[in-house]
């Protein structure tokens, strides 16, 4: 029953630990069960800044990739 867009955080920016693919895929997965795709955003949970630049880069690529490969 989601109107409008959903963008559920996919993994936890506060932790300095770089998530990989796999278990983005699985958490976009979880979320493609109750949103429907067209209406689903791929967000990191908040906190950008607390990170550093590395740890970001890394995940955000994983991100983008986990993305890639469900479309």
């Amino acid at each position: 029953g989601f109107d409008l867009g959903v963008g559920p955080g996919v993994y936890d920016i506060h932790s300095p630990r770089v998530p990989g693919t796999e278990e983005i895929e699985t958490s976009l997965a979880a979320a493609l069960k109750a949103v429907p795709a067209e209406r689903l955003w791929v967000n990191p949970d908040c906190g950008l800044k607390t990170r550093h630049t590395e740890e970001v880069v890394a995940s955000l690529r994983n991100l983008v990739a986990a993305a890639q490969a469900l479309r």
